[in-house]
């Protein structure tokens, strides 16, 4: 990941500003494996202009492994899907990325396979016979099924077989995949799939061994709800998704009411001893391939700006989802994710994206958004203000979601930097935000 010098102390760099691209709905690949292989993944070296002038530092590929049909039914984790290529088409991809100096984070998805996953397979050829058996939690005692055995899947998804996490043969048999990955392909870091029910012992001995010989890897385990400090402190992973926060964006956009991603904020980063997540770095984001877009999910799309600049003054690492940095619409369906994950010819820049490449650019060169703490400064229910602090520097964030001025007590005198205009300021006690507005002051 790169280093953060901090006070003479090495630490992971958690600047980070991520882009996720779900990879078969990216390159517009058959929904179903059609056992073809075409170079589809190239696609991603076309994008690496866009990439870089949207200062992104890492590229969160979800599943690109061999699979039956959406990826999360793992066939072969040796393979990448023959509808995006070949394991040397993924190389290039990968080479390209780094030598611009964007990192490579692939998603791991160890809770479960597919049912062509060829230990399985194996078992339902030769049933108890099968030395696979104890990969997985077969049941041969109900033998009415058309398998001639039952086992556990993934709640309730019967295509997707939960892997025995409790066998360490199976643990170590995906920690080999995963020494494969990082020597062949050169990842960075790995999202845990539905790391909030992995095995604990699993993650440990995972991020454990990377570490030996990776300790900047960057784990990140997809965490839905819950205390986030589970995975935190057991798993010792880096990050988890912050879906809290997630929710609470669009929820206070939408009702007019900010008091409510403000307390979030607070219940996790405030500066009181009791405040969950201080001092560490959830991964930040407005939508992803499980969720509707921004864009969708906002019901007055002028707050589409508003609500990035929140996201990338918020402490975390902000993500950004494929499409939505032009505001591309997509709504789940109770049939289908189909269009949360679809094909975009090329890549649109817009008023929105420049916006963003603009909070971007903030972000990169200013440490404290990633590094500072967090303190509420005031608050109304249309307006907002916190700041962070790092060392002897400080960040004033202001956002105002109405359509009048909002003036707003910042608690101090200051001379600053308008990081948007790049112009000297000069704040005594108040500000005023003007009607949709956001600012960034660094004193």
């Amino acid at each position: 990941m790169g280093v953060f010098i901090y006070m003479g102390v090495c630490m992971p760099n958690y600047n980070e500003i991520i882009y996720q691209i779900y990879p078969l709905g990216f390159v517009g690949a058959p929904k179903e494996n059609d056992g073809v292989t075409v170079n589809r993944i190239h696609k991603v070296i076309d994008w690496i202009p866009h990439f870089t002038k949207l200062s992104v530092t890492s590229i969160l590929f979800n599943p690109i492994f061999e699979s039956g049909t959406h990826g999360y039914d793992t066939k072969d984790f040796d393979h990448i899907d023959c509808r995006l290529g070949t394991n040397d088409d993924f190389k290039e991809v990968s080479k390209q990325l780094h030598k611009n100096n964007i990192k490579v984070i692939l998603d791991g998805v160890f809770n479960h396979v597919g049912r062509e996953f060829s230990y399985f397979k194996d078992v339902l050829e030769k049933k108890w016979d099968s030395p696979y058996c104890e990969y997985f939690y077969i049941d041969f005692n109900n033998q009415d099924n058309p398998d001639g055995f039952t086992y556990v899947n993934w709640e309730g998804h019967s295509m997707l077989v939960k892997l025995n996490l409790d066998n360490p043969k199976v643990r170590q048999y995906l920690i080999d995949k995963v020494d494969t990955w990082i020597k062949e392909y050169e990842i960075d870091g790995l999202r845990l799939d539905v790391a909030y029910t992995l095995n604990h012992t699993f993650m440990q001995e995972l991020c454990a061994h990377v570490r030996e010989s990776h300790p900047d890897f960057l784990f990140i385990g997809e965490m839905i709800h819950g205390d986030y400090n589970i995975l935190f402190n057991q798993g010792h992973l880096n990050s988890v998704t912050n879906y809290e926060c997630y929710k609470g964006i669009y929820s206070s956009f939408n009702s007019k009411n900010l008091y409510e991603i403000a307390y979030s904020l607070n219940r996790q980063f405030g500066n009181e001893d009791w405040c969950l997540y201080r001092g560490k770095h959830l991964l930040s984001f407005l939508d992803n391939h499980d969720v509707n877009r921004i864009a969708s999910n906002l019901e007055d799309s002028s707050n589409l700006p508003l609500a990035y600049a929140l996201l990338f003054a918020m402490p975390g690492m902000p993500c950004i989802y494929y499409g939505s940095e032009w505001g591309a619409t997509g709504m789940r369906t109770p049939e289908s994710d189909a269009a949360l994950r679809p094909c975009f010819d090329e890549y649109t820049y817009n008023d929105l994206s420049k916006t963003i490449t603009k909070l971007s650019q903030i972000r990169k060169d200013n440490p404290i958004l990633a590094y500072g703490t967090y303190r509420q400064l005031s608050i109304q229910n249309e307006a907002l203000v916190f700041e962070r602090v790092l060392d002897d520097k400080k960040l004033i964030f202001g956002i105002n979601m109405s359509q009048e001025n909002k003036e707003m007590d910042i608690q101090g005198e200051y001379e600053a930097l308008d990081l948007i205009d790049n112009k000297k300021v000069s704040l005594s006690h108040t500000i005023v935000l003007q009607p949709k507005s956001f600012c960034f002051y660094l004193v």
